[in-house]
């Protein structure tokens, strides 16, 4: 099978291939097999890309997606009282069917806005049918996503009977692949740690770590030898430069999720000093109980901070904090994260004649600086076309809307919460 995406502006994300406006991509048994000004392919289906923008997918590597049900309504919130609110309050009545509908509406969102490959930091942790209801979701979803078990959050628990349980469900490089969320330092102790990543080291599995906003974690994990090139380091707020630059030596990635960073109080994101470092920051969302859940608004909030900061960033270098440098903080960057001849046909179809861009004169500078969901208008992943003209194919909206709202309803219900607004958790005191 062949398609051919033709006509459009395309901004590859690989240096080797360089931008084409207009140029065509050819798409075979959902491969990329070619990318040039002009392509004959008499047989293949046409994809008019006129008019469009023609770039790799987004790349979401941290979002908690079994909170969507409660979108916006943190808007306001520190970090401990989100931590108060979506952990002590509301996580306790979340049945299986919950974590379903959150991560599905959750993934269904990012995929309708663009994001090929999320990155799903699930931390219920409460039974194994909660585990198995989030992989279910992922899988009911025609996206690429990768399975973040936090297993044992907020104990000092063995996770390996958990952990070893979903990595038998999730052994290959389908769409729906697993990585281990550790716990860190913070949570449990250094020993702790060190088991954590041995158990993922023998299952092959990437790890993820959310640092301690007042910084020394990533030096005591270097003091006891546990930094890994195969790890994702969350936020980094209160990390030194120092330390920035021992996540550079190790091979480690950093994921910076500016706009709760900024809204809950976390400090300045790093972006700049990460760079400076030596390292390749990458970007996420986070929950969307705090945020926006789009790739766009992320960009354009990480840009303006930087801008705003030092002057020094550049919007072509930050669209790579989104396709190929979050390919590789994934361990995907053989298969996604540029328009590259042998990679998986990840794709976005972008609007250029709508008149919030036009006229386009700089692509990667418009989707950085303007762009926003209402541009998606064709996502294909792994060449297979999952919205067409704004649309997501053969997704009941409408059913699916009605099962996340009776999910919140219940759950507030349960929690005794309103949800008019009124509600201001209380954090525990220290």
């Amino acid at each position: 099978m062949k398609t051919l995406i033709t006509g459009g502006t395309v901004v590859s994300m690989d240096p080797a291939v360089g931008d084409l406006g207009p140029g065509d991509v050819l798409i075979e048994d959902g491969v990329i097999i070619e990318v040039a000004e002009h392509i004959d392919v008499p047989d293949a289906e046409v994809i008019d890309a006129t008019d469009r923008i023609v770039m790799p997918g987004f790349i979401d590597n941290h979002r908690h997606t079994w909170q969507t049900a409660f979108r916006g309504v943190g808007a306001d919130w520190t970090f401990p009282e989100w931590a108060a609110a979506m952990h002590g309050t509301l996580k306790p009545h979340y049945q299986p069917e919950d974590v379903y509908a959150g991560t599905l509406l959750g993934r269904l969102e990012a995929l309708h806005s663009g994001v090929t490959t999320l990155l799903d930091w699930y931390h219920v942790a409460q039974t194994p049918e909660h585990e198995d209801a989030a992989v279910v979701a992922l899988r009911d979803v025609p996206g690429r996503s990768i399975f973040c078990l936090g297993a044992g959050w907020g104990t000092a628990d063995p996770v390996d009977a958990a952990v070893r349980r979903v990595r038998t469900d999730l052994p290959g490089d389908g769409l729906v692949t697993m990585a281990l969320g550790l716990r860190g330092p913070e949570a449990t102790d250094m020993d702790t740690v060190a088991r954590e990543l041995k158990l993922a080291a023998e299952l092959g599995l990437r790890t993820s770590l959310h640092v301690d906003l007042t910084g020394g974690a990533v030096a005591d994990l270097r003091a006891h030898g546990l930094l890994r090139d195969t790890t994702t380091f969350v936020h980094g707020n209160g990390l030194g430069d120092e330390e920035l630059r021992m996540l550079a030596d190790a091979g480690s990635s950093l994921s910076i999720s500016p706009d709760v960073e900024l809204k809950m109080g976390f400090g300045w994101p790093v972006t700049g000093r990460a760079l400076a470092a030596g390292l390749r920051p990458t970007l996420s969302i986070d929950d969307v109980p705090s945020a926006g859940g789009d790739m766009f608004s992320t960009l354009r909030t990480a840009f303006a901070v930087q801008r705003g900061l030092d002057g020094g960033l550049h919007s072509r270098d930050l669209l790579a904090c989104t396709t190929i440098d979050a390919a590789a903080s994934c361990g995907l960057d053989a298969r996604t994260g540029s328009l590259t001849p042998g990679k998986d046909a990840d794709i976005l179809l972008l609007r250029t004649d709508d008149l919030t861009v036009f006229p386009v004169t700089d692509p990667a500078a418009t989707i950085v600086s303007a762009g926003h969901p209402g541009l998606v208008d064709t996502v294909l992943v792994a060449g297979r076309v999952v919205k067409r003209d704004g649309a997501l194919v053969d997704v009941d909206l409408p059913t699916l809307r009605t099962r996340l709202r009776a999910s919140r309803d219940r759950i507030a219900s349960a929690a005794r919460i309103p949800l008019d607004g009124t509600w201001h958790p209380r954090p525990e005191p220290k």
